[in-house]
């Protein structure tokens, strides 16, 4: 399966929506001077959430299983507002953790 594919899976499956993919966006961030995430979001519109008509989501190479990802995703209900300020908050919360 593609990574794509992959992508939409895990949107729909971790939100019980219905994704379309939109777009690919590269994002940049750092925190603390250093490079936190540094790579491409996907941006799927969603169907059948009652709050976010978008979802961003993301992965990363799962170190248990070879060849698979580990995704992140990250429903856009403020203040996530963009693939950006998804990845920032998806990182504030792996932190507070």
């Amino acid at each position: 399966m593609d990574y794509l594919a992959e992508a939409k899976i895990a949107v729909e499956k971790s939100h019980g929506v219905t994704a379309k993919h939109e777009r690919t966006v590269l994002v940049t961030e750092m925190f603390k001077g250093k490079v936190a995430w540094d790579g491409e979001v996907e941006v799927f519109a969603i169907e059948g959430h009652a709050k976010a008509k978008r979802c961003y989501a993301w992965g990363y190479p799962d170190e248990k299983r070879r060849g698979e990802y580990e995704f992140v995703t990250v429903l856009e209900i403020p203040p996530v507002v963009s693939p950006e300020t998804a990845v920032k908050i998806a990182i504030l919360s792996r932190i507070a953790q």
